[in-house]
């Protein structure tokens, strides 16, 4: 059962506030897009059954306005992303009402976020703290050493074992979304082995423009260099790839800078309390903004 939706009064008019199901985010995705977030395809598929509860959509009356979400991965951290407001409503209250309305969903947990700089002050104003930058890298791959006898493509006997290798680069056990995240239709999924045991393992999916890798965890520069270049050996030479890299971690934006990729953006991860613990010399892409 969806939760009953909450009512706010904003500038613009009385806003209600409800999470909403999958079919009714496409047009956020669309948001993003126009935005200049580079949405992957099919990801709302992938992200929605996280935590369906999470994804909240503001409207004044038939009209979508807004948007939240706010994903609980576990009883100690969540995930906020798909902050947004229509273009040409905004300045009028409806984000701060959605956002508020939104909040209590994640409870006690530590929450993270990845902000655009000019929104940084008014996260930290709403209690959160920035942790590192990220940078976005983009460009037309240059080919790497040939393929590592070490990378093999993912099929359904890894994915156990990849779950948990992700769960040491991530803060909370996510087998669900990662199961979905390998498998949807048009990625191309990696996974670095030695003796039979994962060290690492790659996505990369078709995006808005070009393609994006995420998530890029390895345990060594070397394995995250055998993944890069498998994921994208089929590439076209003018495909362009984006890869969301932790600005402290040197050997990623090495690897990045040495495949031709330049940066272009950057976002501010936050969190509203502990850093949560993880080995981030792993990470060497993030899988995504919108959901950690």
């Amino acid at each position: 059962m969806r939760p009953t939706p909450r009512t706010a009064p904003t500038d613009a008019g009385e806003l209600s506030v409800a999470a909403a199901p999958l079919d009714h985010w496409h047009e956020i995705v669309d948001w993003t897009a126009d935005e200049g977030w580079n949405p992957g395809d099919g990801d709302l598929h992938s992200f929605h059954p996280t935590d369906p509860d999470g994804f909240h959509l503001g409207r004044l009356g038939d009209r979508t306005v807004s948007a939240v979400s706010l994903v609980n991965y576990s009883p100690a951290y969540a995930f906020l992303g798909f902050y947004l407001v229509a273009p040409d409503l905004r300045g009028r209250g409806l984000g701060l009402a959605t956002w508020r309305t939104a909040l209590p969903h994640a409870g006690s947990r530590t929450i993270g976020l990845d902000a655009v700089p000019a929104q940084q002050e008014t996260y930290q104003r709403a209690g959160f703290a920035p942790a590192h930058d990220t940078l976005r890298y983009t460009g037309r791959p240059t080919p790497g050493a040939p393929t590592s006898p070490d990378t093999h493509p993912v099929t359904a006997a890894h994915l156990d074992a990849i779950a948990a290798y992700d769960r040491r680069c991530f803060p909370a056990d996510r087998r669900g979304f990662v199961t979905r995240w390998l498998t949807a239709p048009g990625r191309t999924a990696v996974v670095h082995l030695r003796n039979g045991e994962v060290t690492g393992y790659g996505v990369l999916r078709p995006a808005h423009t070009g393609h994006r890798i995420g998530p890029l965890f390895a345990d060594t520069p070397q394995a995250a260099e055998a993944l890069f270049d498998a994921l994208t050996a089929h590439l076209d030479p003018a495909d362009e790839v984006t890869v969301d890299i932790p600005e402290p971690h040197a050997a990623a934006r090495t690897l990045a800078t040495a495949r031709g990729l330049t940066p272009r953006s950057h976002t501010v991860r936050m969190y509203t309390g502990p850093v949560p613990s993880t080995d981030p010399s792993r990470t060497f892409g993030v899988t995504s903004l919108e959901l950690g």
